[in-house]
């Protein structure tokens, strides 16, 4: 079964969890000791409606406070797909929250509250989807019942979003904007009669109705090997398979490809699944792959299509989201770790620090401090072999690490 994975984004009161506790309820997702808690603690909050952000604010701190804190992946699946939510917060202090739940995103929903509308939060939030080339956006414009459900009021905001989408440098996304209650149910997972002046799909139908081809980039495949596989047995003494899993792709049967960082050519002989034979392996999924001829690989390299090779290089530059409470500076040095591979790198320069809310950028900057997102230059002690972040989201993106505390402190997008 398909799995699409969204990320979602809103300011403090907008009611994201909401939604994301009523498609829980509507779909049936939720289990009946969950349902008979969030029942419990509505009445016990003197509500005379069911409180449905009780089913995603899994912190004590955020169940107090009413805002979500921390990033939490919420699971559900209809007939059709499989759907993994990445709830994450919208304050500005939790930055590096939201790009992490965006980060490994095909589609993300960025909530409105119909009462405010556009405001300073919906600029970032929508600035870092379009930094992490989010393909398809949709904007919910929620709390539509505490507005009469007007078109007048919704259509003010469709066209305030849309002068913010001129600002974007991506575009190749899709914008679909959503009125809906959460609260009330409408517009979420059934159509509602009252707004009839709206004539789209409902969200769940929405995301049911995304098709592969407009979310995912396409047509450079990349096998990071994970694991060399020798089997001690007698039957099997002679295989030698390359287990991992397809990025960017396909690969088949008979494709002629290049082993980096050796270069070296060879062809595919056999893609395996357990025990089973596949002519080809399609994009994400997880197999392990013989070669014609018996040459070296390990653990690190990556196979590609002999036509269609990445950039090897000791050199990059990438945005980077700061994570950490040290600031990054100018010499420090740190671990990119790309895919399996750790390399040693050293922060050449920071080319200019970027502002996530569209005011422009600043070219000062000496350092960058926690929840910044820059423009960085690094030097590698060895090469990499990797893509443009627009090109293909796994291949150019990393994370980097403090090889004195280890602790991870930086996400980068490969310019």
């Amino acid at each position: 079964m398909e799995v699409l994975k969204i990320a979602t984004a809103g300011s403090v009161d907008d009611g994201k969890s909401t939604l994301i506790g009523r498609i829980l309820y509507d779909t049936k997702s939720l289990t009946s000791d969950k349902l008979k808690a969030i029942e419990d603690k509505s009445e016990q909050l003197g509500y005379d409606y069911l409180d449905f952000s009780l089913a995603t604010d899994g912190l004590m701190a955020e169940r107090e406070q009413g805002i979500t804190i921390d990033v939490a992946h919420i699971y559900f699946s209809t007939k059709k797909k499989s759907y993994i939510i990445a709830d994450t917060p919208g304050h500005v202090e939790y930055t590096r929250n939201m790009v992490t739940g965006a980060s490994t995103s095909q589609a993300s929903i960025i909530l409105i509250d119909a009462r405010k509308g556009v405001i300073e939060q919906t600029n970032r939030h929508f600035f870092i989807n379009n930094l992490l080339r989010v393909k398809d956006v949709v904007v919910a414009i929620n709390k539509m019942d505490l507005v009469d459900y007007s078109e007048e009021t919704y259509n003010k905001i469709k066209a305030d979003f849309s002068e913010l989408m001129s600002k974007r440098d991506y575009q190749d996304q899709k914008i679909t904007f959503i009125p809906v209650s959460a609260l009330q149910g409408d517009n979420v997972v059934n159509k509602s009669d009252k707004m009839p002046w709206y004539t789209g799909d409902a969200l769940l139908q929405h995301l049911e109705d995304l098709d592969k081809k407009d979310i995912y980039n396409v047509g450079t495949p990349r096998f990071p090997v994970q694991y060399v596989i020798r089997p001690k047995t007698e039957d099997f003494h002679d295989f030698r398979g390359y287990a991992g899993k397809v990025y960017g792709g396909e690969l088949s049967v008979g494709d002629d490809i290049i082993v980096l960082p050796s270069k070296t050519r060879s062809k595919i002989k056999d893609i395996y699944f357990y025990d089973e034979k596949y002519q080809t392996a399609s994009r994400r999924s997880s197999v392990t792959i013989t070669l014609e001829n018996d040459i070296n690989v390990s653990r690190g390299d990556m196979i590609v299509k002999e036509n269609d090779l990445p950039t090897i290089d000791k050199q990059f530059t990438a945005n980077v989201c700061w994570m950490d409470s040290d600031n990054l500076t100018v010499g420090g040095k740190y671990i990119v770790q790309h895919g399996v591979n750790k390399v040693l790198a050293k922060v050449d320069r920071i080319n200019h620090k970027i502002n996530p809310d569209y005011s422009g950028i600043d070219k000062e900057a000496t350092s960058l401090g926690v929840n910044d997102i820059a423009s960085v230059s690094f030097k590698l002690n060895k090469p990499i072999f990797f893509d443009q972040f627009k090109n293909h989201r796994t291949n150019g993106s990393f994370i980097l690490i403090d090889p004195q505390s280890n602790n991870t402190v930086g996400a980068g997008f490969i310019q």
